[in-house]
């Protein structure tokens, strides 16, 4: 820039003219700098009023959470051009026979749980004909690598169990320990699944337990309902534990997106908040807290349901959102899924479950119980043949078990990494 500056005849001194040109610079590298940031910021308050529906009513959790209560009929799930004129269906035509009835369970004392909330609930609730949602804020958007990809998983985050091509496990980044059953036609999933606050080293890392309704290949058609709970502070600006869903149908390309930040789910529920903080979690040789999950297709009308405990149905997803779910799913997995960044080139120290491996069993290490299925009658049966599948047992395990009072159970998780996993 001087030389070039030497040859330029103003009668300055090269020394001042360096200067100008230097300072010159700066200015035209603000003013570019400017107009992106101020383009950036009007799309990312376009996103927001299109994800932010006008509130009934507001509720300030704990955490800092904003809950607006917006009526059910103006949820994002109406965006979506196939449901301008959709009928809300209030409750499903038919709920899956043979719930494992908690009442009836015989637990020893130790292996007794306790009920669980969530963190909103305690300054208030929601009016009938709304439901709660939990407010974005900008921050939440400007951490997402992209505003088209906010609120959606990253390619490739499905448990292959039958794949050992260890390029792709190692492309992934993803880590699981996982029970499954395949090779039959399946028509839901339930599950205890164990709450815990595992520890995450990366803001760019997260930890979840999860039941996964899959149909279709695992390639670019792969279909996916999941639901369970999650720590993901580049989502969530935390490290609280949440519950949340996801669903995609073309293998997390372009459709799809956890909880309600897209079209889709059709939230019916005016209690349960996805996305918001689960209250309390469990301790390490102390209290235990579990939720239930109940994931079902109902027979007359197509559509995928949840419930979250034994008390709230919380909505459905439309059968048209999905090709293969249409008809049944063709893989049911439950489990624990972590992302490993590889920091500083070695394995992520990031927790799965409450970060003990499984062998340490019930209120030391996290579980899942009553895994059962749902089949063509509208039943919920025992799976059968139930397969496990981790990437790497010294850093995160599975191990299976049954008995009387939690039927098909399974142990799962681990610190990540330890002496045995580098």
């Amino acid at each position: 820039m001087a030389a070039t500056a030497a040859h330029v005849n103003t009668g300055m001194p090269t020394r001042a003219l360096v200067a100008l040109v230097f300072l010159l610079g700066l200015v035209s590298l603000s003013c570019a700098a400017r107009l992106p940031l101020s383009k950036q910021k009007f799309e990312v308050q376009k996103h927001l009023k299109r994800l932010n529906k006008p509130a009934v009513k507001t509720i300030k959790s704990s955490d800092g959470d904003l809950i607006d209560c917006v009526h059910i009929s103006h949820q994002p799930a109406f965006d979506h051009p196939f449901l301008k004129n959709h009928t809300i269906q209030m409750r499903p035509n038919y709920h899956p026979e043979g719930l494992y009835d908690e009442s009836k369970v015989s637990t020893k004392p130790k292996q007794r749980t306790n009920p669980i909330t969530q963190l909103w609930h305690v300054n208030g609730k929601c009016p009938e004909g709304t439901i709660p949602i939990r407010r974005t804020k900008q921050d939440d958007i400007l951490r997402a690598s992209s505003m088209k990809r906010y609120g959606r998983k990253k390619h490739r985050t499905i448990p292959l169990p039958r794949s050992a091509d260890p390029d792709l496990i190692n492309e992934s980044g993803h880590q699981h320990a996982i029970a499954y059953v395949e090779g039959d036609k399946y028509y839901g999933a339930k599950a205890t699944i164990n709450v815990w606050e595992p520890k995450i080293q990366q803001p760019n890392e997260f930890s979840l337990s999860q039941l996964w309704i899959l149909g279709g290949s695992f390639g670019e058609d792969l279909n996916s309902i999941e639901a369970g709970w999650q720590v993901s502070p580049d989502l969530y600006g935390d490290n609280n534990t949440r519950l949340f869903t996801y669903w995609t149908s073309d293998a997390y390309q372009a459709t799809g997106c956890y909880n309600l930040l897209c079209s889709g789910f059709i939230q019916i529920n005016s209690e349960i908040a996805m996305g918001a903080s689960i209250s309390p979690v469990s301790a390490f040789r102390n209290s235990q807290y579990d939720i239930s999950i109940l994931v079902w297709k109902d027979p007359k009308e197509g559509n995928w349901w949840m419930q979250f405990g034994n008390d709230y149905v919380l909505g459905y997803w439309p059968a048209f959102l999905f090709s293969y779910l249409g008809d049944s799913a063709s893989m049911i997995e439950w489990g624990g899924e972590v992302v490993n960044s590889e920091p500083d080139g070695q394995h992520t120290s990031t927790q799965m479950g409450s970060g003990h491996f499984p062998e340490e069993g019930f209120s030391k290490s996290s579980y899942f119980r009553n895994i059962q299925i749902v089949d063509s009658s509208n039943n919920l049966k025992a799976p059968k043949g139930i397969g496990t599948f981790t990437e790497q047992s010294n850093c995160y395990d599975v191990q299976t078990g049954s008995n009387g009072d939690w039927g098909h159970y399974f142990y799962y998780g681990g610190p990540g990494r330890n002496a045995n996993c580098p």
